[in-house]
Formats: C-alpha cells, structure tokens, sequence
C-alpha cells in the first residue's frame, strides 16, 4: 500500500508544486477556438440497446487511522505543513505559499488539464528570473539555457523521499477530498481526478527540436497554433524543456504503474 500511496503523494507535491513553479509568467491566452459543428447522433435500431458506457475508473485511497485520544481539531493546512517542513525543512517557507495551502494544491491538479491555472492559487511562488529566448522575429524560441532555472525543483521530484511522503499524502487526503467536495465536485473524488492528471501529462508532445515562439503584443504565445491550444499543463511540459519533461514523465510513469496496481488489488 504505502510504495502505491507513494505515488499519488508525489505528484500532489512534484506536479502542483513543480508544475506551480514552471508557471510561464509571460503568458498571453490564444483566442478561444469556434466550437465544432455537432453532428446528429444516429439513432440506434429498437431490438439493439445501446450499450451501458464504462463505469470511471475508482482508483481508492485507505483511510488514515485516526487516534483514539480525543483532542482539539487540528487544522488542515498546519498539519500539511508540519508534514512539508518535516520533509523539506525551512525551504517550505522560503518556496511555498503557506495559507490555505492543501486548497491550493487540489485547485492547481483539477486545473493542470484546463486552458487556464488560477495563478492567485498556486501552492508555490512563482521561478525566478526573466524567461530565455534566442533569435527574433520568426526564428524566435525558447533558449535551452531556460531549463536550468528549473533544475532544483526537478531534482526535488527526483529527491522527494518516497516513504515519507507517502506518509504525508495518506494522513492528509481527507483534507484533499474535502476540498475537492468543496471546488464543486459533491460527488467527485480527488484521488481519482489526480490519476487523470497524470495521464494528461503524459500525453503532452515531445518536439523534435527548439520551442518556436511567437510574440504577437508584449508576451509570448507558443508560434504553432497547435501546440497553443494545449492545456496549461502540457504547455508546461514543453517549457520546462525536454530533458527536464523526460525525468518528470519517467517518474509520473512509475508513480501511475504503482497506483493503478494497488487499487486495482484494493478493490
């Protein structure tokens, strides 16, 4: 249980966290697209049902054993951050956004997959230093030495200790859940969204070469119209660069084997 509980705590901390620090700041939204004609469905003859569609995957999490020792209610967000301190020490302070912190990671995972990510709610605070580019005017791209702004937080996903961290996930996921309820979700459940995530990321394109760029006002847009369209998300998977994106998918790959295998036993 703990190495495939393991797995979904990382990516509540490396892909909210890590994902919040490889915010590009100098983002402009691309307009938004006409919606595609909808064609009429056809009609199903009587004597053949249409089938019963696939019930969603449920991907459950164990419930944390809560002492018997009847105390006073711990907050939420102090407890996950007693467990972040224990795990980063000071550094918490120093790279996270403190206050209201386990709504923040849930709103930035259901967000990951969206066109958009409510910045104002990222659990961390935003990379340091301007974005590098190289060249101009159609031959503009994002600089390879762009990726070295990221290398800590990637060796953090690298470094994270697993066993700890699964410890910290499990103890605090009815917080996550609760929040979740509470982004509008009465019948959702995070953990399952999370595993959604995870596959989305993984979908995210791989390019052959340099990021081209475009620069249309004062901030820059990703120059293929394509790549554009894609969700905050992947688009961060491209700017992190690719060297960086293959460490990440290599880890979101292990960390989904070990979660679809546990709860596939659980249930």
């Amino acid at each position: 249980m703990k190495k495939s509980t393991a797995a979904v705590s990382a990516v509540v901390l490396a892909v909210a966290g890590v994902g919040g620090y490889l915010y590009w700041q100098q983002r402009e939204a691309a307009p938004a697209d006409a919606p595609a004609p909808v064609e009429a469905p056809v009609a199903a003859a009587p004597e053949v049902p249409a089938p019963a569609p696939e019930p969603a995957p449920h991907y459950p999490i164990a419930a944390p054993e809560v002492p018997e020792a009847a105390g006073a209610e711990v907050d939420p967000d102090a407890k996950l951050l007693a467990a972040l301190r224990a795990l980063f020490g000071a550094s918490v302070d120093t790279l996270f956004i403190t206050t209201d912190i386990v709504r923040r990671i849930v709103v930035t995972v259901d967000n990951l997959p969206r066109e958009k990510v409510a910045r104002r709610l990222m659990p961390v605070k935003p990379v340091p230093g301007p974005m590098a580019t190289a060249g101009s005017g159609d031959a503009l791209v994002l600089d390879e030495s762009n990726a070295a702004r990221y290398r800590t937080y990637i060796h953090l996903v690298d470094t994270v200790p697993t066993a700890a961290v699964v410890d910290a996930y499990v103890r605090n996921y009815p917080a996550f859940q609760q929040r979740y309820v509470e982004l509008g979700y009465p019948d959702g459940y995070f953990n399952n969204r999370l595993v959604e995530v995870i596959d989305h990321l993984l979908a995210a394109p791989e390019l052959a070469g340099p990021l081209r760029l475009a620069q249309p006002k004062v901030l820059y847009t990703f120059a293929d119209p394509e790549l554009e369209k894609l969700s905050e998300g992947q688009k961060i998977m491209l700017r992190m660069g690719p060297d960086n994106a293959a460490r990440v998918k290599a880890k979101l790959r292990e960390i989904r084997a070990a979660v679809t295998k546990h709860t596939r036993s659980a249930q």
